[in-house]
């Protein structure tokens, strides 16, 4: 199983193909496509992502100890960027999903070449990721205690 490391240096690797944004744009177009569909039962407000321009819906759930998320959204390039985050963060253990630093953002430009409500949708799609996993990890501690 690859590490956050391990796949957050391989998507450095691929985006550093591209000279341009415009690419690197065409680039997270392409990766939405891989984005499986969500459930249509988890597509609801419950679901929804708050502080997010376009309509985000984010599912996670536990596979033995690891996180899986699924999610979806209407809006094309912010479909590329959740497809790299649950690339990182999915099969991965809570407390990891908790304290990573997810130096991938910075290092492909990212961050920077969003408009402000796209970067802003970024930081909570990110929020909610770790949020799930922070209600994992102490689900996890608590049955361990018991």
């Amino acid at each position: 199983m690859k590490t956050m490391h391990d796949e957050q240096d391989a998507i450095v690797r691929e985006f550093e193909i591209f000279d341009d944004w415009l690419d690197r744009y065409e680039y997270l177009i392409e990766l939405s496509k891989d984005l499986e569909p969500l459930d249509p039962k988890y597509k609801t407000n419950e679901y929804l992502i708050t502080g997010c321009q376009s309509r985000v819906w984010l599912m996670a759930e536990m596979q033995d100890d690891r996180i899986a998320y699924y999610a979806e959204t209407d809006a094309i390039i912010t479909k590329g960027i959740i497809s790299l985050l649950i690339r990182v963060l999915s099969g991965q253990k809570p407390e990891d999903v908790v304290s990573a630093d997810l130096y991938f953002i910075d290092k492909i430009g990212l961050r920077q070449n969003l408009s402000p409500t796209r970067s802003n949708g970024l930081l909570s799609m990110v929020k909610q990721m770790k949020l799930y996993a922070l209600a994992f990890n102490s689900t996890l501690k608590d049955s361990k205690i018991q």
